[in-house]
């Protein structure tokens, strides 16, 4: 009995310290907003539809919507109802910068899972595919990128549009003159006032753009696709537990069905603050990819074709 009773209180005492030692098992991003009871949302303030800020200036859009499923998973997993969010507002050139640096978990804006940033960053499976293409005025004459020899081009700084056409420029010696600008909203002001020819971008963006201006029918979406533009919301590199809760969300609100749901909502009904409709269907590219959901981005696909 004396035995028993002894290994009895072992087993409480062992049972006891299992608590936090079960804790102590998280690791990475999971374990940083257990720790600080906040989850940091990287957000873009004028990537229409998919993170922008609304009238109140309240981030809204097709990637934060998704960005908040993963949060409610995340409040799950951690058993944390009352999770914090904080929304820090990114840059094309600081988004990376930013995640790596530790100041945000995710990154829900419009960004190209390329090769080259899966050297740095970790991505979940694509949500949308795009491919680089150019917004002019229709006045311009400009029907595709051999129109451009000897032209101003303008283009955002920190994008795959940026490179994807300077090195079509070298390639095709047009002797383009580029400038830079800080953001779309800044680029599309350079052709609205002429100080561009044309601004080169992943075609929603460039709809968006147009649907929000002041006369849309005085410009033009031209050229065939330049690039394939997957995107997918960034994360920080080499921290499976945190990936795979990221993943799983993402692919269960395909298995589920409820992405057509939330696309429906920003690509093809009035969205804030004006009530435009894109009126954009979803592409048979991103069908087949929620068919057949992965986080590979360009490696998987090829001239809008997965």
């Amino acid at each position: 009995m004396k035995r028993h009773a002894m290994l009895w209180a072992a087993l409480l005492a062992a049972a006891i310290t299992a608590g936090p030692a079960a804790a102590q098992e998280l690791t990475g991003t999971l374990k940083k907003i257990k720790d600080t009871g906040v989850v940091k949302i990287g957000h873009r303030d004028a990537s229409i539809p998919f993170s922008y800020l609304d009238d109140k200036q309240q981030p809204i859009g097709y990637g934060v919507d998704i960005c908040l499923k993963i949060v409610d998973a995340i409040k799950a997993e951690l058993k944390m109802p009352a999770l914090k969010v904080e929304f820090v507002p990114v840059t094309s050139q600081t988004r990376i910068p930013i995640l790596t640096g530790g100041n945000i978990d995710l990154e829900c804006g419009s960004t190209t899972n390329s090769v080259e940033r899966q050297k740095q960053v970790a991505f979940a499976p694509t949500y949308f595919m795009t491919g680089t293409k150019l917004i002019v005025k229709k006045s311009s004459g400009i029907k595709g990128y051999n129109d451009l020899k000897g032209k101003t081009v303008v283009y955002t700084q920190g994008t795959t549009n940026e490179r994807a056409m300077k090195a079509y420029n070298d390639e095709k010696k047009l002797g383009i003159n580029f400038i830079p600008a800080k953001d779309h909203a800044e680029s599309f002001l350079a052709v609205e006032t002429g100080r561009a020819a044309a601004f080169p971008m992943d075609d929603i963006l460039l709809y968006s753009l147009r649907a929000s201006a002041k006369n849309p029918a005085d410009y033009e979406i031209v050229g065939e696709f330049l690039s394939d533009d997957p995107y997918g919301i960034m994360l920080r590199r080499d921290d499976p537990a945190f990936k795979r809760l990221v993943d799983n969300t993402v692919t269960g609100l395909y298995k589920s069905g409820e992405i057509n749901k939330i696309y429906a909502k920003w690509f093809q009904s009035p969205i804030p603050p004006k009530g435009i409709n894109l009126n954009f269907p979803m592409s048979d590219a991103l069908k087949e990819l929620i068919k057949n959901p992965n986080d590979k981005g360009v490696e998987a696909c090829g001239r809008m074709k997965c």
